[in-house]
Order: C-alpha cells, then structure tokens, then sequence
C-alpha cells in the first residue's frame, strides 16, 4: 500500500514511524527539512522537503498511485485543501487533522466530502472520549471495543492480592475461568505476548480479551472496584480540557484550575456550566484550597508531562480514586504506565491508532489498531486455503510475539482455545508485537 503523509509534525512523525515497520511504502512531506532529518536515516520511508499543500509536490510525490493520503499538519485549513487537491490528483482515501468540532457535525460532514476529504481526524476529540469511557470503566487502565462491540480489549494493573492469577501461570488457570483470553502482559517497559508457561506477576498491565457480558468478571478476577465519579477536577484547561468538558458537562460537576489570567477568562465564557478558577494545581496548598478530596477524579493536562506525572501521584495521595494524565513526551509514556497514576493519554498515539483503522487490504476486510505503543491487536478474514486453516490451534505452530486472541464466526464470538479450529470466511482478533503484522497476515491469505 502506498501512503503519503503530509506533516512531519507529532502525529505525523509518529505514524510514520510506526508504518515503516509495516513493511508500507510511505513518503513523508514537509516544508521544514529539519524535521525530516531526524527521522530520514532511521526508518524504512521516503521524504520530500516541499510545502505539503503544493499541486507539484502532491505530483512529485505520486500521489495519484496513492491508496490513502493523510494531512496532519497543524493547520485544519491547509489539511483539507491538500486533500482535496490530492483526491483530484487520483488518491484512493484521504484523511485531514482537524480542530474544529464543528466539521464534525453530520450536517457539515457532506460538504466536507464533496471538498474530496473521506476522513475526519481531530485529537482532541479522540482524546476527550477516551477520558470518558476510563472515567466510565474506572477500574480498567485500557478499555477498547473490537468487533462492532461483541468483544472488548480490557488492560488492568494486577497488585491486589485478592487476584487469584496472580503468580500463577497461565495454564495453571482452571478452565472454570476461560471466559477471557490474555493477550498480552505489560511489564517492566516490556510487552509480552505470552505462552502457557508465562507467570503474572505484581504490577503486570495484564490485556484480556472477553465478551462484553464478562467484563464484570474480569474485575472481579483482578480483585478490582468500580468507582462511582461524579465531580471531576482538572489541572490545565487545554484544548483537550475544552473538549472533554463540553462532552461531558452534564454528566461530570467539572471544575478547572487553570494557572494564566487570560485563558481562565476565556474558558469561564467558553465553559458557562463549568467552575473555573485561577490558579497553579502543581501547589498543595492549592488543591487543599480547592477541596481535591471531595473529587473523584483527577485529570492533569499541564504542557509538561513530567508535571503531569507528579501532579496525578500527588492527587492519590489526597485519595482520588481515578486520575488520567496525558503524558505527549513518548519517553515518558512506559515510566508513566508502570506508576499508580491510572489512566495514560497521549494524542499522537490516540490519532495514529485511529488513522491505521484505515489502512485496509485490498479486499477492504481487515481493519487494525494499536493498542500499546509496542504492539498492535488486529483483525484478520481468513482466505480460503489459508494456512491457518490448516489445522487445531494447538498444532499450528505460530511465530513468536503472535496470539490468537478470538474468532468470529458469522455472529458468534468465541473465545480461541487450543483445539479451536479456524475455518475460511471466519474474522479472527490476533494480537501481536508491532511491526510483525505482514508476518501475519500470511497465515490468513
């Protein structure tokens, strides 16, 4: 598949980092050379030092043998001309960054369409609903929908000693309890895509795959709670902070502690149904002064990451039951995973796993996400003839970093076990180490 990414900035360096292990044929436009130095020498892609909305680059580039053009600058105006331009040119699909929410209207979506721009992506957004649905499965660190919602993907930090898996190996798990499969293991920076003979251990980030009545039991596997959250406090009113609280206003007592004058006045008219006052969380004193312990939960979106960090482990301490912290420094990301500080946000990787939603075989019948930033869950149609049909699970000797999670068989999901049998036209959920995809997707050709 050839994808032309136009941008070079965070979400546009990201996902191209990401495509090259995917064995894709990527070019990477942008008008700052700079910016494509640092990446140009490390990974498997092309770049193109060119305004990224110029009818001559787009043809320089070969945009019109193009599967999928994707604009990710950060300019929502340039993004949707560059599409369009690129969709005239003979681009497949065409993707545009946005950050207006009011593209997002259906009533707008049409005219967008007719501008040539297939897809919408706007971060913030995502990044808002996200928060939500950790707000909503509080107990859980990852929480994600597969298969139109037949499946969930649920990761939860095992340190309670009432799990029962806990130092156990995963055969040692009697088949009473096979109503979820583990994917996947978190540990120490680490991902592991486990066999029988892997342990779980304290403070493992544990991935099951279950089905949506099961949920329940998986919490309780886990020895975990579910909180009820109703007032939520916030430290930053970003853009994500915006988004969230018109989202989710009527259902969340919102307050925001926002540090400049001129911004507080700004989300005190943009946020009427909102409490907004000025002033710096990083200060004790001033959650103690704006009663922190009456939340239940606490959101730290300041422009340093490392402030979020410490500004979440300072809200537990006060009690908070649920605290997310959007962490945009990638360095940081693992450090923060392993810390009891909840839920982890990071927008490059939020609208890059939505963006490779599209990337699609030939057949349009496959469509794949990350759900670490080291590994991704995919879902796969097998083809008549495919290897993976070939024999049981248990006899077919996968690759390593690689687990067949689940198997959809018209409209029945069921979980895979080793004497499962995968048959042609089935859709299966696989979970492998990132950059191993095309490995896999052999078995289903």
């Amino acid at each position: 598949m050839k994808i032309i990414i136009a941008g070079a900035g965070e979400v546009g360096t990201y996902l191209a980092k990401m495509l090259s292990n995917e064995e894709q044929d990527i070019i990477l436009i942008d008008d700052k050379q700079e910016r494509l130095d640092i990446i140009d020498s490390n990974y498997n892609l092309m770049t193109l030092n060119a305004p990224t909305s110029s009818i001559q680059a787009l043809r320089d580039s070969g945009v019109e043998n193009a599967d999928l053009y994707i604009a990710v600058t950060p300019y929502e105006s340039k993004n949707i001309m560059a599409c369009g331009i690129a969709k005239r040119l003979g681009a497949g699909k065409t993707v545009a960054r946005i950050d207006n929410y009011e593209f997002m209207e259906n009533d707008n979506r049409p005219l967008l369409s007719d501008l040539g721009v297939d897809r919408l992506i706007y971060p913030e957004y995502l990044a808002a609903d996200e928060i939500c649905t950790a707000l909503e499965h509080n107990w859980a660190r990852h929480w994600s929908e597969l298969h139109y919602g037949h499946l969930l993907l649920i990761g939860v930090k095992i340190h309670s000693e009432k799990c029962p898996l806990l130092g156990r190996q995963i055969r040692e798990i009697p088949a009473s309890e096979h109503y979820f499969h583990i994917a996947a293991i978190r540990r120490n920076h680490e991902t592991i895509i486990p066999n029988g003979s892997d342990r779980i251990y304290r403070d493992d980030i544990v991935y099951f795959i279950t089905a949506e009545e099961n949920a329940d039991r998986v919490r309780e596997i886990c020895g975990k709670t579910s909180h009820y959250i109703k007032r939520v406090i916030i430290m930053g009113g970003n853009r994500i902070a915006v988004r969230f609280a018109l989202q989710s206003g009527k259902r969340f007592e919102i307050k925001i502690i926002e540090p400049d004058r001129q911004r507080a006045e700004y989300l005190a008219q943009r946020l009427p149904d909102c409490d907004i006052e000025l002033g710096d969380a990083r200060d004790v004193d001033t959650l103690r002064d704006n009663n922190i312990e009456q939340y239940d939960a606490f959101l730290a979106f300041s422009e340093s990451s490392e402030t979020n960090v410490l500004a979440c482990l300072t809200a537990k301490e006060f009690g908070i039951k649920k605290t997310v912290c959007e962490v945009e420094n990638l360095q940081f990301l693992s450090l923060a995973e392993s810390l009891n500080i909840g839920t982890v946000i990071n927008k490059k990787i939020i609208a890059s796993s939505r963006i490779f939603k599209l990337l699609l075989d030939a057949d349009e019948t496959s469509s794949k996400t990350f759900a670490l930033n080291d590994a991704e869950v995919a879902e796969l149609k097998v083809k008549e003839g495919a290897r993976i049909t070939r024999k049981p699970v248990r006899d077919l000797r996968l690759p390593y970093g690689m687990t067949l999670a689940a198997v959809v068989k018209g409209n029945s999901a069921d979980l895979v076990s080793g004497n499962t049998r995968i048959d042609p036209g089935d859709m299966v959920v696989v979970f492998c180490l990132t950059g191993t995809i095309h490995q896999v997707e052999k078995w289903f050709t």
